[in-house]
């Protein structure tokens, strides 16, 4: 007999698909022993009938397992914890805000949530470190299984070019640190694309930095792999990240990477990256400029990063989440 696990995913929208995206290659790729029913909430997180009727919603549709996906992290307290396996991707929001809403979101996100589940999984050892304090002390089962790279990254030879590097950013929140970036490749021969919609302060940069781009807005998942192969490097120098997808999505085209030394990049990364201090624009300035200029390391960051990415492939994560799930359904 299989084993039915139901994932809970928030509702999806055109501009928010990233977890979805990772669950939809992990449930692909899953053993044949472990069937799904997906339940996509309703409604968005807004609100206190939404979430009520999330949270309803999601009590009514349980099963032997029940798996919360990411984001959604109140309707485990509709779901029954001994049956009940929950995903935290990361905790940026708790460091934007402040005040109640911070206290707020700490208790309705992290606190009560990680009382009312058998299994936390995460996806990154950083992030089970941030999870460790916020249990204050409770004993909670955390597990660390990394995402996946979508099988839809294949390694593709880089087109030659004459007289600059094609450098790819993706994402312009604040965490993505977009400003130091632009300061750190002034007088490089590169341009720029970025993945996502620029402020106005963020462009005025670019022009005063003297550093061509194209502004890509929101794209297609098909739009972003292609950036990615007409791209020679990706510049991903994040302050926070829970995981950093893009430098395994890089990684797994065949473009060298420059990541930042913190957060969970390093590890994610591997020995396949450039890493550098993302606080310190001269630092990056030099790695960005080995990168540009030096192509036999560049070739080296690319062969090195094929190899990283080759251990986050959908049937090793799948398997790592398998294990778990029958774990679960044999302890009841």
């Amino acid at each position: 007999m299989r084993l039915t696990v139901t994932h809970f995913e928030r509702r999806r929208v055109p501009v928010a698909f990233s977890m979805e995206r990772l669950f939809d290659d992990v449930r692909s790729a899953m053993p044949a022993d472990i069937a799904f029913r997906l339940c996509n909430s309703r409604f968005d997180s807004k609100g206190v009938f939404a979430r009520l009727y999330n949270i309803l919603e999601a009590r009514l549709r349980r099963a032997r397992v029940n798996h919360v996906t990411g984001d959604l992290h109140f309707l485990v307290l509709g779901l029954p914890a001994k049956d009940t396996i929950l995903t935290i991707h990361d905790c940026g929001n708790l460091h934007r805000l402040k005040g109640i809403r911070r206290a707020l979101l700490k208790f309705l996100w992290f606190t009560w949530p990680l009382r009312h589940v058998r299994i936390v999984t995460t996806i990154s050892e950083a992030t089970k470190r941030e999870l460790i304090t916020l249990a204050g002390g409770r004993a909670v089962d955390i597990r660390v299984i990394p995402n996946c790279v979508s099988k839809e990254f294949v390694y593709t030879p880089l087109e030659p070019q004459t007289g600059f590097v094609r450098v790819m950013m993706i994402g312009t929140k604040p965490n993505k640190n977009v400003e130091r970036m632009t300061a750190a490749l002034a007088g490089l021969s590169v341009k720029v694309e970025v993945v996502g919609i620029l402020t106005q302060e963020q462009r005025d940069l670019f022009a005063l930095h003297k550093v061509p781009i194209r502004e890509l807005g929101y794209i297609s998942n098909a739009e972003v792999e292609e950036v990615y192969r007409r791209c020679d490097v990706l510049a991903f120098c994040s302050t926070l990240e829970g995981f950093g997808m893009p430098v395994l999505e890089a990684q797994a085209t065949g473009r060298a990477v420059v990541t930042s030394s913190i957060s969970s990049l390093p590890e994610v990364a591997g020995d396949a990256a450039c890493l550098v201090d993302p606080y310190d624009v001269a630092a990056m300035h030099e790695g960005f400029k080995k990168v540009v200029e030096n192509l036999p390391y560049r070739q080296e960051l690319i062969a090195r990063g094929l190899v990283n990415a080759a251990r986050y492939t959908p049937e090793v994560i799948a398997e790592r989440y398998a294990q778990v799930y029958r774990e679960v359904a044999n302890a009841r």
